[in-house]
């Protein structure tokens, strides 16, 4: 079956966002900053604000936890659009030859409270036909309902569509489904990829 549909994720696909650009210039030692972003901001609290929390609640409720990093804390999505790094220009330039000839989606574990500040910041956004976001349905991937959420919005099959992304618990998932994949790792160069399976010239 034919490749109709092309999905994106966000983060370390499209976009370069990493909280080190904030907190490089907070902490004197590189250590006490990994130590910050894994065990206080760490990924499982974000992912409770990617999943649909308020921030101004989450934010709260770590700063009792850890009151010896309250203003640390509070700059994480007070400062957050200083994480941004970018485009990622050599997978967003593929974007517009992509629309030519398929759907172009996203999906993708995002606050909503924050997706719109990096939606006005990147004119690419624009040119999707479809964005799931996990911060507006409360629902993250790699959970399987968020993919079916996708494909039933849009009333696509999984069997047409090419699913990207840089998470390989994500990739995993989208297989299982059905979606043809890619595994982005740094080694990857994604218009190449894209060459080798027939998508684009």
């Amino acid at each position: 079956m034919s490749i109709k549909n092309i999905i994106f994720d966000f983060g370390g696909v499209l976009v370069d966002w990493n909280p080190k650009y904030v907190y490089e210039n907070i902490f004197q030692k590189k250590t006490e900053m990994d130590f910050f972003l894994k065990n206080i901001c760490s990924p499982l609290w974000i992912n409770k604000q990617d999943a649909g929390e308020s921030i101004s609640e989450t934010t709260k409720e770590l700063q009792l936890k850890h009151p010896e990093y309250k203003e640390e804390i509070e700059m994480f999505y007070r400062d957050w659009e200083k994480m941004l790094g970018g485009e990622i220009t050599e997978n967003t330039i593929l974007i517009k030859t992509l629309k030519s000839k398929y759907k172009i989606y996203g999906l993708s574990n995002w606050s909503a409270e924050t997706f719109p500040i990096a939606f006005k910041k990147y004119p690419f956004f624009s040119d999707f036909d479809g964005i799931v976001l996990s911060g507006q349905e409360k629902m993250v991937k790699p959970d399987s309902r968020i993919f079916k959420l996708l494909l039933n919005r849009y009333s696509i099959k999984a069997e047409e569509s090419l699913f990207i992304d840089d998470n390989m618990k994500n990739v995993i998932t989208a297989k299982k489904i059905g979606f043809l994949t890619i595994f982005l790792t740094e080694n990857i160069n994604l218009k190449n990829k894209l060459i080798d399976l027939g998508l684009i010239r």
